[in-house]
């Protein structure tokens, strides 16, 4: 099996280039590469890679995901988030290949307080989640055979993240405020690598698993309760905080405006991922804990 991989260099591009090495011959591209163009802001070029190349398998990790920027800076996240993907799935389509893609519950309105499922109507808030959700409906008017996943709230030991945030502000602030009204699930990289190099797998031998899937940890939290977690692994592991114990505010998405407007129900329904591919998916407590324990010790 051949598998192309776009975004080698992100966080979810990096835990795939370890899932998805056992599989097969894996070439992994960025926008910086040479030999090959892993380039989407160049979709002539992304077409001629798969066209060069003839991968069984294209897995896209890249995408434009600065939120609030997008918003300022519509004509690049439609041209990463929602042409290239459409370019990359008529190519697979070509080759008869598989397309793997990764979305985010950003398409919804975030009403609610009931788990997204995949045929709930989708009403995206921001720029970006309409860049994702035209990238998903270009994927599948296609007509390839492809895998497209929504998550949400991603985190990786690699780069920056949440926890990482919180623990700095954490060791200069003596008071921190945090929104406790936003309900999702923290989900790492790591988690969505193993879960795509299983699902490719099973793919492989069943053309009838192509489809929109719905993956991320279990369980739920808010950025509050998830930024309060950090701080305990930091209390319990020795790491100096000037935040005090009692000092972590809960506010309001209202009280802390921002150029995008950000879901406040980003919980997500994983029950078809799980019956289809025969899986369970940890609790998020897990998959944190883990990563802060790979930065920092314990």
């Amino acid at each position: 099996m051949r598998i192309l991989l776009f975004g080698k260099s992100g966080q979810v591009g990096w835990e795939l280039q370890r899932s998805l090495a056992p599989l097969g011959d894996l070439i992994v591209l960025d926008r910086n590469s040479n030999d090959h163009c892993g380039d989407l802001c160049n979709l002539e070029g992304i077409g001629k890679t798969v066209v060069d190349l003839r991968p069984d398998v294209i897995v896209n990790a890249a995408a434009y995901t600065a939120v609030d920027k997008a918003e300022d800076d519509s004509e690049l996240a439609g041209l990463i988030n929602a042409q290239a993907p459409a370019v990359l799935a008529n190519a697979a389509r070509d080759c008869g290949a598989w397309l793997l893609h990764y979305s985010t519950d950003y398409v919804f309105d975030g009403s609610g307080n009931t788990p997204w499922r995949e045929s709930d109507s989708v009403n995206p808030l921001s720029v970006y989640g309409k860049t994702k959700l035209e990238g998903e409906q270009a994927i599948q008017a296609s007509g390839c055979l492809h895998l497209i996943f929504r998550t949400s709230w991603v985190y990786a030991a690699r780069g920056q993240n949440f926890a990482k945030t919180m623990l700095r502000l954490g060791q200069e602030r003596e008071t921190l405020s945090v929104i406790d009204d936003q309900i999702g699930a923290p989900t790492g990289a790591e988690l969505l690598a193993d879960v795509t190099a299983h699902a490719i797998r099973t793919a492989s031998k069943r053309k009838d698993v192509s489809g929109l899937y719905h993956l991320a940890a279990s369980r739920e939290c808010s950025w509050h309760a998830y930024a309060a977690y950090v701080f305990e692994f930091a209390r319990q592991s020795g790491i100096a905080l000037k935040l005090q114990a009692d000092a972590l505010q809960a506010i309001a998405t209202s009280q802390y405006p921002t150029p995008a407007r950000r879901p406040l129900n980003s919980r997500l329904n994983t029950e078809k991922l799980r019956n289809t591919f025969d899986l369970q998916l940890p609790a998020w407590q897990l998959g944190v804990t883990r990563m802060l324990t790979e930065i920092y010790g314990k």
